[in-house]
């Protein structure tokens, strides 16, 4: 039996990991690996800057070196904070949610938009993305402007989801990424409403991860 893929979410809001547990009890499939989601405690509690992204590097990659049993490891924030580190450090796959995601959504249409927390993680998302040399299909990125723990748990999380999201179709985008961990309860009945695919990247690089240890069984 392979070890479980662990999904570490890096801020120390317990809030986001539980909806992170909850979103992704559909793929915990009988006689697959299980999925722990667990909270990295010295992160922040939102991370919402370039400053809290880079001081979860060190604390990420030692929570992989104490988790030798895991068959893939997943890091819960958008942004894929200390990825290259991680990936350096431990020899099980490490998946990123934004590079996953971003990669999900272009299998699904030509022209995708970033629906992201806050204006200020915008130039952090788009640096990445010119690494992945995906920029050309980017229709945009809106931000909700709301803090990690309202997309979690605010009463109006869902309607500014709508709004922004409507305004990305209007740019252009044909299919959308949720640029935050802590929006996974609200992907199915976005992409309800909105009538078109609606990625949560928690899920999608779950799935990555997920296929990475089946093909290792064959």
């Amino acid at each position: 039996m392979s070890g479980p893929i662990v999904v570490i979410n890096p801020n120390s809001n317990q809030a986001v990991t539980d909806g992170l547990d909850t979103a992704l009890a559909p793929f915990r499939m009988r006689g697959g690996p299980s999925i722990e989601c667990i909270t990295l405690e010295e992160g922040p509690f939102g991370i919402e800057s370039q400053l809290h992204s880079d001081q979860v590097v060190l604390p990420l990659v030692r929570a992989m070196q104490s988790r030798a049993e895991a068959s893939a490891f997943v890091i819960a924030c958008y942004s894929d904070p200390g990825i290259d580190a991680c990936r350096s450090a431990v020899a099980a796959p490490v998946f990123g949610i934004q590079e996953s995601g971003v990669l999900t959504a272009l299998s699904r249409a030509d022209r995708i938009g970033i629906v992201g927390i806050s204006s200020a993680s915008e130039r952090r998302h788009r640096l990445y993305m010119r690494r992945m040399g995906v920029l050309d299909r980017i229709a945009g990125e809106r931000a909700l402007n709301m803090s990690v723990d309202e997309t979690a748990r605010g009463t109006g999380t869902f309607a500014r989801l709508v709004e922004v999201g409507g305004a990305l179709v209007e740019d252009g985008a044909e299919a959308l990424v949720l640029g935050c961990a802590g929006m996974a309860v609200h992907r199915a009945p976005l992409e309800e409403r909105l009538g078109l695919p609606v990625i949560d990247p928690t899920q999608a690089a779950v799935a990555m991860a997920l296929g990475a240890v089946l093909a290792k069984r064959l």
